[in-house]
């Protein structure tokens, strides 16, 4: 029997980098998958690949810093599949780059209003689904600023800060209904996010900050994600898991 064997996943940022690598291993792992992106066409080509793999998914386009599309996510997604049993809270962006004197005060709130308030209006609706089914599990992607500081991103380390701290929080309300919370950190992963944005001196820069020698992949997150997702991390929640090359070790 596969892992997530007719497990319903809401998977958002799904379109590209480790969203859609968690999507990948979902599906190849048994469940229906909901693919939700701003990137409409990158949504729609990742349930291309998981129906011509053998997979069952479809795609919602979601802006997860509005709390209405959010609460559509999951409507839709009870719609379609009459349950929810895992959610994945992936999407973010990295956001300007200043010293907080300098930084943009429209480049804060994006920030805060997708990396932070979407993760917890993402569990607003997601939660009460799970409650309803008995069950479930939640993953929400932080990053190892969600631990440690760096310069001339204070929004983006405030944001991913909060992820970790309200990933505790509603684990503590919510371990006696059988849902279960987790947050993952991970390192630099070689994503179009951190690739398309950097030059190529910085992200050399970049990989020396991990004693593993180099970024990490898409894949190597999805695989910790699965694990939290699945039934195997039965005993964990409240809990935050670097994948990270070191990074935090250091």
């Amino acid at each position: 029997m596969k892992t997530l064997e007719n497990k319903v996943a809401i998977i958002t940022g799904s379109g590209s980098g480790i969203g859609k690598a968690a999507a990948l291993l979902f599906a190849k792992e048994g469940a229906k998958v909901v693919i939700s992106d701003i990137q409409e066409e990158h949504g729609k080509q990742v349930v291309a690949e998981i129906i011509k793999n053998g997979g069952e998914a479809f795609f919602i386009k979601a802006d997860t810093s509005i709390p209405e599309d959010n609460e559509a996510l999951v409507k839709s997604t009870l719609e379609k599949y009459g349950k929810l049993d895992i959610a994945v809270n992936n999407a973010g962006i990295g956001g300007p780059i200043a010293p907080t004197g300098e930084y943009p005060l429209d480049g804060w709130k994006k920030v805060i209003d997708i990396n932070l308030s979407g993760v917890f209006y993402g569990m607003h609706f997601q939660l009460p689904a799970m409650e309803k089914n008995g069950g479930g599990s939640i993953v929400n992607i932080a990053s190892i600023l969600g631990m440690a500081g760096t310069r001339n991103s204070p929004a983006y380390v405030a944001a991913k800060h909060g992820v970790v701290g309200v990933t505790k929080a509603v684990a503590l309300e919510y371990a006696a209904k059988n849902i279960r919370v987790n947050s993952v950190g991970p390192g630099y992963i070689n994503t179009p996010l951190v690739m398309n944005a950097l030059d190529e001196a910085t992200r050399g820069f970049l990989v020396g900050l991990h004693p593993i020698g180099r970024l990490g992949e898409s894949e190597e997150v999805a695989e910790l994600i699965l694990w939290l997702a699945s039934p195997k991390s039965s005993f964990v929640t409240g809990s935050y898991y670097p994948v990270d090359g070191g990074y935090l070790a250091q």
